[in-house]
């Protein structure tokens, strides 16, 4: 049997085990034990023991729970109250106005949780009845909650590009540092787009205007600049070298309780639910991680990514057209399952692919979670898409409509780093130099 023949049948097992439900990490695992015992001579056992031992007590895996941790606790906090009342002043008279809250604020807490969903989760339940009570218009409120949310993939630090890294054995720190300029980049075209929906239709945004003396703008963004220094000094000290990115996650839950604490209304309590919380979506995705490395594994004794690599190679196919195939790959894949999943379901197989034709490993892992980002708001399994319709009790196709003019902007994002490159890699390179 080829190959190509028996790629195909093992990927008509995992998409029959995970039809039925089966957990994504078992998934793997069977599909991983499958390839081993029908098309290689390797002990399946030993195999199997030496790499859920191996890969179970990684170092740079340990920054993904702490950094979910600093998130879960400050997603407790009163950081959502005060995001509306600390930025809103401030876009009183940008084109827009308001609807900028969830660009920014969105981008804000993306960089303390590392989580798309939580992102829109605490955002839209703060903005999103002020906003319609305000009477901004229903589709860029739920359009730029949904795009903007997914900022919490790539902005660092960013759970996963934890697992990237870890998947593919490249620099976590330098990975966050790659997110920074793509995550700015994404900003500023989403606050284009409102800023452009604002000139085009004027009437549809309601004429009020919050002009505050300056003072008044820093005692109402007060609350804010203690955030603002968390996210600065965990990044800093990452960029600078002087803290590998487990040491900063660990620093960084320390000065998010203190925070917490000191913003009020953070107990005893939120602490031990936000604890439980990181603890299970941290045994989660390590258990698809030790599922996916199972299956790294076996790829390797049975050769079948090496011989598709060699396959592909033989189309010719350019980086770009590579990249365009791909990009069509990623997105459908993600409409039927999380970001998380796709990037371990898919690392082992396409890496050799992508390096054969001398793509740079560490500026694929940003494109690869922008293209995720596109899948969280892309029916019928966009994340973001069921977080925004739990919050409003709006139908999932009038989101989705909504945010399906963000889609096309990360789309454009994607395309801006393909030709310009240099975005994703000019700030690693710096911090190497």
């Amino acid at each position: 049997m080829s190959d190509p023949a028996i790629f195909l049948l093992l990927l008509g097992l995992l998409l029959s085990l995970l039809a039925m439900g089966v957990w994504v990490a078992i998934s793997l695992t069977i599909m991983a034990l499958a390839a081993l015992v029908f098309f290689s001579n390797a002990p399946q056992g030993l195999v199997l023991a030496t790499t859920l031992w191996g890969h179970s007590h990684s170092w740079p895996l340990a920054a993904l729970p702490l950094f979910i941790l600093m998130g879960e606790i400050l997603l407790r906090s009163r950081l959502s109250q005060d995001m509306f009342s600390g930025l809103a002043p401030w876009l009183g008279r940008v084109p827009g106005r308001l609807l900028h809250v969830n660009v920014l604020g969105c981008a804000i807490f993306a960089a303390v949780s590392g989580s798309s969903a939580a992102t829109a989760a605490t955002i839209g339940r703060m903005s999103v009845p002020e906003l319609t009570k305000r009477g901004y218009p229903e589709h860029l409120i739920l359009g730029t909650l949904a795009g903007s949310a997914t900022l919490g993939l790539l902005i660092p630090p960013s759970i996963i590009l934890i697992v990237y890294g870890v998947a593919t054995e490249q620099s976590i720190a330098r990975l966050f540092v790659a997110g920074i300029l793509p995550g700015i980049m994404l900003v500023s075209l989403f606050a284009g787009y409102v800023m452009f929906s604002a000139w085009r239709n004027p009437s549809d945004f309601p004429s009020e205007e919050i002009t505050l003396p300056f003072r008044a703008k820093l005692r109402a963004s007060r609350r804010l600049i203690p955030v603002l220094l968390l996210i600065g000094g965990v990044i800093g000290t990452i960029y600078t070298g002087v803290a590998s990115p487990t040491d900063a996650a660990a620093v960084g839950v320390v000065l998010a309780t203190i925070l917490a604490l000191s913003s009020g209304g953070f107990g005893w309590e939120q602490f031990k639910e936000a604890l439980m919380s990181a603890t299970r979506t941290s045994c989660m995705i390590a258990f698809i991680l030790l599922g996916a490395a199972f299956l790294a594994i076996s790829m390797g004794f049975t050769g079948i990514p090496r011989h598709l690599a060699e396959w592909i190679a033989t189309f010719n196919l350019s980086p770009y057209a590579l990249l365009a195939v791909l990009t069509v790959f990623f997105i459908v894949l993600g409409c039927f399952l999380d970001g998380i999943s796709v990037v371990v379901l898919t690392t082992s197989i396409i890496l050799p692919m992508v390096e054969a034709v001398g793509i740079d490993p560490l500026w694929f892992g940003i494109y690869l979670v922008l293209v995720v980002e596109m899948s969280q708001i892309t029916p019928p399994v966009g994340f973001n898409l069921f977080v925004i319709q739990g919050l409003t009790g709006i139908n999932i196709l009038r989101v989705a409509r909504a945010a399906l003019p963000f889609f096309f902007l990360l789309l454009f994002g994607t395309l801006l780093i393909t030709i310009f490159p240099q975005i994703v890699t000019f700030l690693p390179d710096a911090m190497n130099n």
